[in-house]
């Protein structure tokens, strides 16, 4: 198969990032490096979309025991207590529902 602008877009990857595969190999990738390249620039692995807003989470203070990083983060919410949480990804409309807290698979939510 002849990989092009449009196999891409296909694969779920923008124009933009086809561009950015193309200048990292310095060529056209075949299918197999595209897939490879679609799985790992997706929602789930790389946050593409809820990167923005994750950001804004507050992540250093007095109340932070373990910040983000590969795991999950531990906040003191006083009281000898503190909450574990960890954020969940998913390539899915829903990925964020700020009213209805719409997620893809079953999960305890605590807000």
């Amino acid at each position: 198969m002849i990989v092009n602008e449009q196999v891409a877009i296909d694969h779920g990857l923008k124009k933009d990032e086809y561009k950015k595969i193309c200048e990292l190999l310095d060529r056209t990738p075949n299918i197999t490096e595209l897939g490879i390249f679609s799985a790992m620039w997706n929602e789930h692995c790389s946050y593409k979309s809820s990167k923005l807003h994750l950001k804004k989470l507050p992540t250093k203070g007095k109340q932070v025991i373990q910040g983000p990083g590969e795991n999950a983060g531990v906040i003191d919410i006083g009281d000898d207590d503190a909450i574990v949480f960890k954020i969940e990804s998913h390539n899915h409309p829903s990925f964020i529902d700020y009213f209805n807290l719409c997620c893809i698979s079953f999960k305890n939510f605590l807000i």
